[in-house]
């Protein structure tokens, strides 16, 4: 946890043949598939993120991921050097993955903040460090303290479960504060405040781009935790991505023919749940939308509505609000129009 940086016995750089071809086509071509539910969806290769989705293989309809550029060499070395160890750690670690998965989904979790535990202690209960951080989760005593554990002779920090139960509460409140499963990893090492001033200094809150706001061992922190996550998961998922990230994912999984947003755009736009046989040409004269832009940020908008089903409509955030308050006004316009055209 906080102040605190653990290092593993180096593995030799030509590892068990498993490890050997994950590293080899990490480092060739540092594409991997990810971990993501129904990701059976064409990605296009566009900016602004150009550098973490790559366009599938012809044929094959499965959302292909590429480790983030920032992070590449990174990993690559992490997983030179710590492969060989993890590769161990996936089976004699997995009564503690097990308990980790149960706790951690039964607090709203993402299973895989279990990485956290093994970048910071390698699941070990009795490690304790200089700055007073015990066990697998390397709590610190306030905040042991502040989640019930007990301090001392009889540390509850080095119980698995007990630390795990903490741990999840305060991953849990961190993700409350920030909403981006990257800061909760670099505040759970370097604390809310120091995660808190790298934002305010770098006006943002993308982790790629505040991180040199960051100190190095908190950085390298968030890196270690992706390279981990890519070499058990065989991949990323919604815990390696910046929560604009996330977003984007989210809504080429929801609209697969959707083109990617900027960040100016995700950060200015909404989606909106509707429902009924709107018109995109009633909705974008009254609001004044470019209606080939609507349709490039919502396509299929009026045949899945049609069909009787929910659309997660984008719009602007202050054309929101205008929909917001003729949304009834134009869903009649919307039907006397495709009446009219009969």
């Amino acid at each position: 946890m906080k102040w605190f940086r653990f290092t593993f016995g180096l593995g030799n750089i030509i590892a068990a043949s498993k490890y050997s071809l994950i590293y080899f086509a990490l480092l060739i071509i540092g594409v991997t598939t990810m971990s993501f539910a129904d990701a059976n969806n064409n990605i296009p290769s566009r900016s602004p993120f150009s550098s973490l989705y790559m366009p599938a293989a012809t044929g094959n309809h499965s959302g292909i991921a590429q480790l983030n550029p920032q992070a590449l060499s990174f990993v690559q070395e992490y997983m030179r050097k710590q492969g060989e160890e993890l590769e161990k750690m996936k089976d004699w670690g997995k009564p503690y993955f097990d308990l980790y998965d149960k706790i951690l989904a039964s607090y709203g979790v993402p299973r895989e903040m279990k990485y956290l535990s093994v970048i910071e202690s390698h699941l070990k209960p009795e490690l304790v460090s200089w700055a007073g951080a015990v066990g697998p989760w390397q709590i610190m005593p306030d905040e042991a303290k502040r989640f019930g554990l007990h301090v001392g002779r009889h540390d509850e920090r080095m119980d698995f479960k007990k630390s795990t139960k903490a741990a999840a509460q305060l991953m849990k409140e961190l993700y409350g504060v920030f909403g981006d499963w990257l800061l909760v990893v670099a505040a759970y090492n370097g604390g809310v405040n120091r995660v808190k001033d790298a934002i305010r200094e770098s006006g943002s809150k993308n982790f790629w781009e505040l991180q040199s706001y960051l100190p190095e061992e908190t950085r390298n922190h968030v890196k270690k935790f992706i390279g981990t996550h890519y070499l058990f998961e065989g991949g990323g998922g919604w815990t390696t991505l910046t929560a604009q990230e996330a977003q984007v994912q989210k809504a080429l999984l929801a609209n697969p023919n959707a083109i990617p947003f900027s960040g100016e755009e995700i950060d200015n736009s909404i989606l909106l749940e509707v429902n009924g046989r709107y018109s995109a040409k009633v909705i974008t004269d009254a609001l004044g939308i470019d209606i080939d832009k609507f349709y490039k940020w919502n396509p299929g908008f009026e045949k899945t509505l049609d069909q009787g089903k929910t659309y997660s409509m984008r719009l602007m955030k202050d054309k929101a609000g205008q929909f917001e308050s003729r949304r009834d006004l134009l869903l009649t316009a919307s039907f006397n129009e495709k009446a009219a055209d009969s």
